[in-house]
């Protein structure tokens, strides 16, 4: 089972498959939870497998189709959903020790959806706690290897997802994305991720790290099962107050309609020059050109505001964090330390939190806290909102020449595990590209470009919207995908060294 044909269909395919009575549910998830064995304890991509409650899903997939009952678009395929979303009884612990054991007593509303849409959870991904990194090393249970090289990071914080889809585990995952958490690791591990407009997919049952920032969104091998499962997951929720009361495009359509003829295609001048490796540039530069092929008009962009990223992105992020986590006091749920008699509740709350949170979560929360404080809250989290709408300003200029927005997901492709673990600026420029998108709201993909020429390792091309025309990114995406296609004979991800 471990070498079936089965895991090397798309999401797409599967549930063809399935509808039409050539494979059973039940076959693809056995095929699936046999590859998780056979290869997880290498690659490390999940945290929780739920084997009882896959198959039980999957058993009613095939009950509905033996009724004769309409299936939905993806009914049947399996998925690996990020454990940052709550699963009714299901272990939900967000990659920290805080939240260790802690079984939700509800759905989180992409949850819901995923299971009304009949997909099948197969069980919950490893990821850099509270979804604070840039690689997945900052999980509290371990990192996540890259099927590309083990040694090698998956990306993060949803390395524990495109890990799985890169090692065949799952046609399908969810990830979310604060600064590029979808989209880093989808550059460095040859998939395809998505983060919609801010407020598509409900956050509702997320746990939350930066609650203006953080987005769910789609995660797959190809651009067309990216849009079937952002079908299935957005949409307004009145659950989250920050959902938007808005039709979801039609991204299906733009996916199976893929062309750049006569749009036009931003190329923005901040994203590139000195840290990104020469591979990464060359494999950008020859998509551009691929982009000209196919009839796009290329248009060169200054959006001075994006040197500023960064720095604004960094005081935002952790400002939020430091409010956010506060709940976690060891007094509700989750992990209590110190409760023996002898300690008070704030002693309680504070020896819990010094063995719950990990380095990273403790020093976001530490530095999110010194710029909320009195006297320093206008010189630093008032003046990264200011830089915010300046960077809003410059993507709303650039929206008005060009239709999207193109640049290297990432500077880098993936680095050795361990070899930025001290280094946490140099961490944090992994998200160099990403990180306007999430202050802006707007809808951004990567999807494969090539692999980089000096370390054979994938390049991610990151393709950004205006907010509520996620279909662009789909439009765009399926042609340039279909001409990578086309031109090389086969998908990118086929040349991943095997497990």
């Amino acid at each position: 089972m471990t070498d079936s044909p089965i895991i090397k269909l798309t999401a797409a395919e599967i549930a063809g498959k399935i509808a039409s009575g050539e494979l059973t549910a039940v076959e693809v998830t056995e095929a699936h939870l046999a590859r998780i064995e056979a290869v997880d304890e290498k690659v490390h991509a999940f945290l929780h497998i739920d084997r009882e409650g896959a198959l039980a899903q999957a058993r009613a997939v095939d009950a509905k189709r033996e009724r004769g009952e309409q299936l939905g678009p993806l009914a049947g395929v399996p998925l690996a959903l990020k454990d940052i979303f709550t699963t009714e009884g299901v272990p939900t612990t967000v990659g920290s020790k805080i939240l260790e054991g802690w079984i939700p007593p509800y759905d989180a509303t992409l949850t819901k959806r995923l299971k009304a849409a009949d997909v099948v959870i197969l069980g919950k991904t490893n990821m850099d706690e509270f979804a604070m990194g840039s690689s997945t090393e900052n999980s509290a249970y371990g990192p996540t290897g890259n099927p590309w090289d083990l040694t090698r990071i998956p990306g993060g914080s949803g390395g524990g997802s495109s890990a799985a889809l890169a090692s065949y585990q799952a046609p399908l995952a969810i990830g979310t994305d604060t600064g590029g958490s979808i989209r880093q690791p989808a550059a460095v591990t040859g998939t395809v991720g998505v983060k919609p407009t801010y407020g598509a997919v409900s956050r509702y049952g997320m746990v939350a790290f930066s609650s203006s920032l953080d987005q769910g969104g789609p995660c797959a091998r190809t651009v067309l099962d990216a849009a079937l499962l952002h079908e299935v997951i957005a949409g307004h929720d009145p659950m989250d107050s920050t959902s938007i009361d808005a039709p979801v495009p039609a991204v299906v359509e733009a996916a199976r309609n893929g062309s750049v003829a006569g749009m036009r295609v931003g190329v923005v001048k901040q994203f590139r020059g000195e840290g990104y490796q020469a591979g990464v540039i060359q494999r950008f530069d020859e998509s551009v050109e691929l982009l000209k092929e196919l009839g796009a008009e290329i248009v060169e962009l200054d959006c001075p505001s994006f040197d500023l990223a960064l720095s604004a992105y960094y005081l935002i992020a952790p400002s939020e964090c430091s409010s956010n986590l506060a709940r976690f006091d060891g007094l509700r749920y989750g992990l209590r330390t110190g409760d023996d008699g002898t300690h008070s509740a704030e002693e309680v709350t504070s020896l819990t939190r010094e063995a719950g949170f990990g380095p990273e979560v403790k020093r976001r929360i530490m530095l999110g806290t010194y710029a909320l404080s009195s006297g320093y809250y206008d010189a630093y989290y008032g003046s990264a909102q200011k830089v915010r709408t300046l960077i809003k300003q410059d993507f709303e200029r650039a929206f008005e020449q060009v239709d999207v927005i193109v640049s290297p997901t990432t500077p880098t492709t993936a680095f050795a595990i361990g070899e930025r673990a001290d280094d946490p600026m140099a961490m944090y420029l992994a998200d160099l590209c990403t990180i306007p998108t999430n202050l802006a709201g707007n809808a951004a993909m990567s999807l494969p470009c090539g692999l980089a020429p000096e370390d054979n390792l994938p390049v991610g091309l990151q393709i950004i919207a205006p907010a509520l025309q996620d279909d662009r990114l789909y439009k765009v995406g399926a042609a340039v995908e279909a001409a990578f296609v086309e031109k090389w004979g086969h998908p990118l991800l086929e040349e991943a060294p095997s497990l």
